[in-house]
């Protein structure tokens, strides 16, 4: 017998309004049909309100709500405020799921009560092909110590949302999904990940996910390793272990480049010119 728990999917948008038909074209598909989707439009300068409104025209279980611009973590909040179910799904307005994700995902919170997090594997895509599958393996807390091992986008019972007060708002630079994650684990919730590709994640050459990770990975990680400060340090060994994993990864892929063609190649080029400098200097 199919679960009668609502599902509220938050879908929050910021200039992807040329995306967002095709996220919302993923719930409408699903073969669980007792959901409703939020549209929070974050103050989009483009035209996300009238694709929005189109969808409300189509199907009544689609909503619309429009905010001022306060970055993911604000726009999912105010989207699970106004949610009345049971689970929520969170969805980025770039991506989209395979269509049997919600029933597959409901059928694990109905036999798994220690449940509180539901992810699957994914794809990368963009506009021209599918590739990358990615496979995360969170199943409980010591998995969510260093990185996300669940899905931006998944589902979650909204007792845990509750529990934890929400995505930090605080974040607005990335991994805000990670560290919401890491809460709820914390709280003695488990994971399940659902071991098929049913999520397809846009690639853009400056996603949030990009960006975060080459300007603003240390500063995330410190704040969340300083906010978390009694879980690594309860931890610590798997700290110093993962630090020094980091480094050497960092050291092999520093001597890499050094030893790079392009590396040796530009530095025979540039050689002559140093030395020209230096005589120039001299005289």
């Amino acid at each position: 017998m199919e679960s009668s728990l609502l599902v509220s999917v938050v879908v929050p948008c910021y200039n992807h309004a040329q995306y967002l038909s095709e996220a919302l074209q993923s719930i409408f598909e699903q073969t669980y049909t007792n959901w409703e989707c939020i549209v929070i439009d974050d103050g989009s300068p483009d035209n996300t309100e009238m694709v929005a409104r189109e969808w409300l025209l189509r199907d009544k279980r689609f909503k619309y709500f429009k905010k001022e611009n306060g970055g993911l973590s604000r726009a999912r909040n105010y989207g699970i405020k106004n949610a009345k179910g049971e689970y929520i799904l969170t969805l980025d307005a770039d991506d989209k799921f395979e269509k049997t994700f919600i029933k597959k995902g409901v059928e694990i919170f109905d036999q798994h009560s220690e449940t509180g997090i539901v992810s699957c594997w994914g794809y990368r895509f963009d506009n021209c092909k599918i590739y990358g599958l990615f496979k995360p393996n969170g199943k409980d807390l010591h998995d969510y110590l260093f990185n996300s091992a669940a899905l931006a986008s998944c589902l979650f019972r909204r007792k845990c949302w509750s529990q934890v007060e929400g995505y930090d708002e605080n974040m607005n630079k990335g991994y805000e999904d990670w560290e919401f994650f890491l809460r709820i684990s914390k709280q003695g919730w488990k994971s399940k990940i659902v071991e098929e590709p049913l999520f397809f994640y846009r690639q853009h050459k400056l996603s949030m996910r990009i960006i975060a990770q080459n300007n603003f990975d240390l500063e995330i990680k410190k704040y969340i390793y300083f906010k978390h400060k009694d879980l690594y340090v309860e931890n610590f060994e798997r700290l110093v272990e993962n630090l020094l994993f980091i480094a050497d990864k960092n050291r092999k892929q520093e001597l890499k480049r050094i030893n790079s063609i392009d590396f040796r190649l530009g530095n025979t080029i540039l050689q002559p010119l140093r030395f020209l400098k230096l005589i120039l200097k001299i005289k």
